[in-house]
């Protein structure tokens, strides 16, 4: 006979020191708070590869029949409200491809006379646009798109697919239909897209539109760093240079946004600052997973399977006690504030993205310099007997996974470089080599990846190599009268030699991207510091060397 109180004590240890903790409601928590918002996803697929969400070729996925049929998902929706749950939000990976989505939102539509006040639904927008009208009919009350820049070229970067029209289209089709609340949200990158928050914000001038700007979190597969990461404060700051008439609105008791109006905009803006102002002191949330694990906060590691006790034969008793027991062990804030010990704003910002690694010595990792590691060994491409140039044989070498990152940085003229960097105005309205060439950093990071794949075309001595990724990524410092663009590519290949030529050719093609679109206003821009800062795999090893 199944005992849930048992299995629990057993995978958590829970022990609480409270004993009227059994009298506590089933949704209610250790800190009072009561959970009252339950996100369910309905699939782990997604039709895009965000860059910040997962790997380009994608994660692994649980088997189908692993996943929550649309019974399961009703009974378990049907639980939750009958304890107080009053709003369900539907999320996956991408909800709209799940092909039971009607059947499911009739279902979650006749919990109403049972308690449920809203159905929401979290959605990229490439496959909703012709899904809409009909979920509008079935119960969907609010919609959040998601939406990382309003750059089309961008967009299939970020993504990793096209796509960019479809998602506007929805956007536009959700407006027109008179959704009760539409928002957008983006995930803001530091040297992403963290310069169109003002861009963003003017979308709220016409439109019934929340636009909530979402500080980068870390996941699994994103390779998050904090340099990414761009704080609230610094963005509201950016967002107020541009509109100085800006007011708090007041927010609900459980709301994640913090939000704000320009004055005589239609809509409003806010942020959700996970990482640098939680609001976990009001967490109201639980989240279902598609393969039927309850999650108590969506940083912590710890799960059950409701899944496997409803194919057990649990009884709905059985299930509550287990959920209860969840809910009870919910820790006061989520694990995720560990990855940002040191993130703070200073009392008035300052407009620097500082790179430690510019002003200090290089450390190499693995104890030694490369070049003591390599002083005694021969040029690879020199045959020691004739001195004349070859290709290094590799035929004998095992195929490994091959990663290495190289920088490079472009010095330009205050006038040059804040017409790439300056977040109050959108590309399309500068004068000068920005509008009259387009997104500088965008057609840098293209050309460089495509340089990567082409470095055996250009490099004579280079092997052909079937590349698995390559990254192009930028930071901008402006430092006194000039500005700086921090260049930082990465190759990945499974192969039998390395990636560091592919990784410097990016870095370097980068770079004399940005010079070329910058030279009419600045034709006497500085490249420098092209060097190799880490890699990975092969015989030689690995290093890396950085500044801290």
């Amino acid at each position: 006979m199944y005992r849930p109180t048992r299995i629990f004590t057993r995978r958590f240890n829970f022990r609480s020191p409270h004993r009227d903790v059994e009298r506590l409601p089933a949704l209610t928590d250790m800190f009072n708070r009561h959970h009252t918002y339950l996100r369910i996803s309905l699939t782990e697929r997604c039709n895009l590869r965000c860059t910040y969400c997962m790997p380009e070729e994608g994660v692994p996925l649980s088997p189908k029949e692993d996943i929550l049929t649309t019974p399961e998902i009703l009974k378990l929706a049907t639980l939750f409200v009958n304890q107080g749950v009053t709003k369900i939000r539907l999320t996956g990976g991408e909800p709209t491809i799940r092909p039971d989505l009607f059947e499911l939102m009739t279902g979650l539509s006749g919990l109403r006379n049972q308690g449920l006040k809203a159905i929401g639904m979290t959605s990229n927008g490439i496959a909703l646009k012709r899904k809409l009208p009909k979920l509008l009919e079935y119960g969907l009350t609010s919609l959040n798109l998601s939406l990382d820049t309003i750059n089309p070229f961008k967009f299939q970067i970020l993504t990793r697919r096209k796509g960019f029209e479809k998602v506007i289209e929805s956007l536009d089709l959700a407006e027109s239909l008179g959704i009760q609340q539409l928002k957008v949200n983006c995930v803001v990158m530091r040297g992403v897209n963290d310069m169109e928050v003002v861009d963003f914000v003017q979308l709220s001038e016409d439109r019934n539109l929340s636009i909530r700007f979402i500080e980068y979190m870390p996941f699994d597969g994103n390779r998050w760093n904090d340099k990414k990461m761009v704080p609230y404060k610094e963005l509201l700051a950016k967002i107020t240079a541009a509109y100085p008439n800006i007011s708090k609105v007041q927010d609900d008791p459980n709301d994640t946004t913090k939000h704000y109006r320009v004055a005589g905009f239609k809509g409003n803006f806010g942020f959700i600052s996970s990482m640098t102002d939680h609001f976990c002191g009001t967490c109201n949330r639980l989240r279902i997973t598609a393969d039927g694990n309850i999650k108590a906060c969506l940083f912590g590691a710890a799960e059950v399977s409701l899944r496997d006790m409803m194919r057990g034969g649990s009884s709905d008793e059985d299930l509550l006690a287990m959920i209860s027991a969840v809910v009870k062990k919910k820790k006061p804030k989520h694990a995720a504030q560990e990855f940002i010990p040191r993130l703070t704003m200073p009392s008035s910002f300052a407009p620097l993205i500082k790179t430690p690694f510019l002003n200090k010595a290089p450390i190499f990792r693995n104890n030694q310099s490369m070049r003591s590691q390599s002083s005694d060994a021969r040029l690879s491409h020199i045959d020691p007997s004739s001195g004349k140039a070859k290709m290094v044989d590799v035929g004998d070498k095992a195929v490994t996974k091959r990663v290495a990152s190289a920088q490079s940085i472009i010095t330009l003229s205050l006038a040059a470089f804040r017409q790439i960097r300056d977040p109050n105005k959108p590309y399309h309205l500068q004068d000068g080599v920005a509008n009259k060439k387009g997104d500088v950093l965008t057609v840098a990071q293209i050309a460089g990846i495509q340089a990567a794949k082409m470095t055996s075309s250009l490099i004579p001595l280079c092997h052909p190599l079937q590349i698995n990724k390559a990254d192009v990524d930028f930071e901008l410092r402006e430092t006194g009268d000039s500005g700086e663009v921090i260049i930082t590519a990465t190759v990945s290949c499974q192969g039998k030699t390395g990636v560091e030529m592919e990784a410097l050719t990016a870095a370097s093609v980068a770079a004399l991207t940005v010079f070329d679109m910058c030279k009419a206003v600045d034709p006497r821009a500085v490249i420098s510091g092209i060097h190799v800062i880490r890699k990975s795999g092969g015989r030689s090893g690995s290093f890396e060397q950085n500044g801290s």
